[in-house]
């Protein structure tokens, strides 16, 4: 172990010996397996001091997040242990983007490259297809662009691809990929997969740069280690060959980015890549209570790719946590609302205190409804969102314009915005101006008199953007909050604004640019000195879920569980815990995918701090019609006669006979169901390539429209929630008809759409159990659990 220096010892005040002995580590590679709440942003910011205060330089040290957030407070902590000291701190993707801006040459780049957000990503995929000439019957735009996000999270080059292409989509992909890169280099643009992928090929590519880079960044600390990609994995490995002095911290159990590339096998593999490892073991929780904790520390051991912990808290036990069955999504919502009503009317809680997760975005519709009919503010957390709106990605073309002029994306956003008579006849006649003779679309537009297909007229309406495009340029160097009001009152984009607002209605897009002109000046007051342009787009672009969240405000936080990942809440209700939805109906027929799900809803039951409510319900509206569901196998996981049971549905439980003795007749069911429970195939298509949590949203499962009013629920007759001790997940509900084991084989059963039929086959047991049914129109397979069958006379 390392001995601390004496002069540390205000270093290591309030530290465990566990948390000591990974500050103090000075050379070699070092784990730092941390448990959720255990400390880990303390114990890497006090390990950035004890490196400073050790004589390390500052400039030596760089320290790799994923979130802004997180690099944010960790600069906060550093700078508060050690004042004035500028090391760097940063997420992946920022710190790739600026060793970009300096060596961009080495990839075809140069140094005001763009970075092209997901739209933008899109229109250029679309564009690309468009070129290579492909079908797409056999691929989706969508889903080209995640295999090709797949590929280069896998730095899998166009030229390799195309040897290693075993399904017709990949086919597809690899075809339109060679000209969508080709595309990107014409355009001097990136996507956020390029990031990556470009600075990995550098060091590969250039043994030299590495050396130095290796040199330069002698002690790297990597935070969420578990979350890394093979791309991100070559960079770190790349950089610390000379100096082999990485630290990483993280946590198998809460890896839960695999859909869009993370590898699990990094941080496994950890201590087989550096067998000299100092291995450190964060086992202490300081956020949640013992209840709390046990949950998700008996959940969690259900995973077998894991680094075993022994998690343990010396918080008080505080509540039990509650399990809660609802009839349908509308009374889940309610319920919540109407506990934090009371508890804020108490003033037992604030309403900061409380966050709502779930699986989808599309589950917080009820819950908005339910909040606002009760007046409680709320903030729904998608960081990315503003600058996703129309007025301000249109300002942004502008910018993106100016500071690329090969941006040929912003080119087509903003040549007729506002409208200036330029059509899509003429976009498109310069866009094959410029193919033909290899020139952005901005230098085609200067050479519009060369193109005979366009009209004099709108050849003129586009020499008047090209001298608009110039003014603008010219204004370039000035503070960017002078920039944008260029750019609005030049365009006459604020007119433009206010004439296409609805009568009697609020300029709100207006307003929404007034937000982006403080951005730049709040942008220009802390970059004094180095605020750029393209700095400005580069913060812009890798602006993260989470940057949004302000802990400071007075609202409730609804999001989804991945983006939940690194925040901590007092009081966390966790919503829709049901089979296919969490887990997944797609992770159903790949284990490390299914770990995956279980390691997501440990993760949010890990943000709880003192209460914990989980809520499934009996039904849940999807596509605008109730459709039945069951609870998630996931709740049988967890130490359920610990838990506390409210169940709010006056009907008995809704699985019938389930063998209480045998808790693997709860497993997750192996088939899915329609709504009348008859037997469907499974989707076993997943999304890898995904560049943002929206993507795992499955259409099949959006609620309804909640801005007109829910449907009331059926109501019982004495509607008093029940509170008890939920012994088994299995103990539920009961529906008023036949217990299962009445549907035998020779049975005569009546179905409301098919009539009478006589069951011919029966199988399985519990919720599983299946019974196959000869109608005088052919025979349908049900789940008895569900299936609307009754008894014939």
């Amino acid at each position: 172990m390392d001995v601390p220096p004496a002069s540390n010892s205000r270093l290591l005040e309030r530290l465990t010996p566990e948390q000591q002995n990974a500050v103090v580590h000075i050379d070699g590679p070092m784990l730092i397996l941390a448990g959720p709440g255990s400390g880990k942003t303390r114990v890497v910011t006090h390990r950035v001091a004890h490196l400073l205060e050790s004589g390390i330089p500052e400039w030596q040290i760089a320290a790799l997040t994923f979130t802004n957030k997180a690099a944010d407070e960790m600069r906060a902590r550093v700078d508060s242990l050690a004042p004035g000291k500028q090391v760097w701190m940063g997420t992946f993707h920022r710190f790739c983007a600026q060793l970009l801006r300096r060596y961009a040459p080495m990839v075809g780049l140069q140094e005001n490259y763009s970075i092209y957000d997901t739209s933008d990503s899109k229109q250029a995929m679309k564009r690309a297809i468009e070129a290579a000439g492909v079908s797409t019957s056999h691929a989706s735009p969508d889903q080209i662009s995640n295999l090709i996000s797949k590929a280069k999270n896998k730095l899998i080059t166009p030229e390799v691809w195309q040897t290693q292409i075993v399904s017709p989509q990949e086919k597809v992909a690899s075809q339109v990929y060679p000209v969508y890169q080709k595309q990107l280099l014409v355009a001097n643009a990136v996507d956020f997969d390029d990031l990556l992928l470009h600075v990995a090929t550098m060091l590969r590519m250039n043994p030299e740069l590495r050396s130095d880079l290796d040199a330069r960044f002698r002690y790297i600390m990597v935070d969420e280690y578990q979350d890394t990609n093979l791309a991100q994995y070559a960079i770190v490995r790349g950089l610390s060959v000379d100096h082999p002095n990485l630290s990483v911290t993280g946590d198998p159990d809460q890896s839960i980015y695999g859909w869009r590339g993370a590898d699990l096998n990094n941080i496994l593999d950890f201590e087989k890549d550096y067998p000299n490892v100092k291995t450190v073991r964060l086992e202490q929780n300081y956020r949640s209570t013992p209840n709390i904790l046990r949950a998700a520390d008996q959940l969690i051991r259900h995973n077998r790719r894991r680094k075993q912990k022994d998690l343990f808290t010396e918080n008080d036990e505080g509540p039990a946590v509650t399990l809660k069955f609802c009839s349908d999504g509308f009374e889940e919502a309610d319920s919540i609302a109407d506990d934090i009503v009371n508890l804020v009317a108490s003033e037992t809680a604030k309403p900061s205190d409380f966050a709502i997760f779930c699986r989808m975005n599309s589950l917080t519709r009820s819950v908005e409804h339910a909040l606002r009919g009760r007046g409680v503010p709320y903030q729904i957390i998608n960081g990315v969102e503003f600058y996703q709106r129309k007025e301000i990605k249109d300002i942004l073309a502008y910018l993106h314009l100016v500071n690329n002029p090969s941006h040929d994306v912003a080119l087509m956003r903003v040549i007729n915005t506002p409208t200036r008579g330029i059509g899509a006849k003429t976009v498109e006649r310069l866009q094959a101006f410029g193919d033909r003779h290899s020139i952005p679309l901005l230098e085609a537009a200067r050479r519009v008199d060369e193109v005979d297909s366009i009209a004099k007229r709108s050849q003129t309406m586009v020499k008047r953007f090209v001298d608009l495009y110039d003014k603008i340029a010219a204004k370039a160097t000035a503070s960017l909050e002078e920039v944008i009001r260029y750019v609005v009152q030049e365009s006459a984009y604020d007119k433009y604004l206010e004439k296409s607002a609805p009568d009697g209605e609020d300029v709100s897009p207006l307003a929404n640019v007034d937000e982006l002109v403080t951005a730049a000046a709040d942008f220009d007051r802390r970059h004094p000195d180095d605020g750029s342009l393209d700095a400005f787009l580069e913060q812009v672009a890798l602006v993260s879920d989470t940057d949004a969240f302000d802990d400071s405000d007075e609202r409730v936080t609804l999001m989804t569980l991945h983006a939940s990942k690194g925040l901590e809440f007092p009081r966390v209700y966790i919503i829709g815990v049901e089979d296919d939805l969490l887990p997944h109906k797609r992770s159903k027929d790949d284990d490390s995918q299914f770990e995956e799900e279980r390691r997501l809803l440990f993760v949010g039951i890990t943000r709880a701090e003192y209460s914990l409510q989980l809520s499934c319900c009996k039904r849940r509206m999807i596509r605008g019609e109730f459709r039945p569901v069951i609870p998630s196998p996931f709740l049988n996981e967890l130490p359920l006669e610990e838990m506390q049971r409210i169940d709010s549905v006056q009907r008995g439980a809704w699985l019938d006979d389930v063998d209480q003795s045998t808790p693997s007749d709860w497993d997750m069911p192996a088939i899915q169901i329609d709504q009348d429970g008859i037997n469907q195939d499974a989707d076993t298509s997943f999304d890898f390539g995904a560049n943002d949590h929206a993507k795992e949203d499955i259409a099949q499962f959006e609620d309804v429209d909640l801005d007109s009013p829910p449907p009331e629920p059926e109501k019982a007759s004495d509607p008093v929630p029940q509170i008890g001790t939920l012994k088994t997940a299995a103990d539920l509900m009961t529906f008023n008809r036949p217990p299962i084991t009445a549907f035998q084989e020779g049975t005569r059963v009546r179905h409301s759409d098919y009539g009478v039929g006589v069951i011919t086959a029966v199988s399985g047991r519990g919720p599983k159990r299946m019974a196959r049914v000869e109608f005088n129109e052919g025979e349908h397979s049900f789940r008895l659990a569900f299936a609307p069958l009754e008894l014939a006379d």
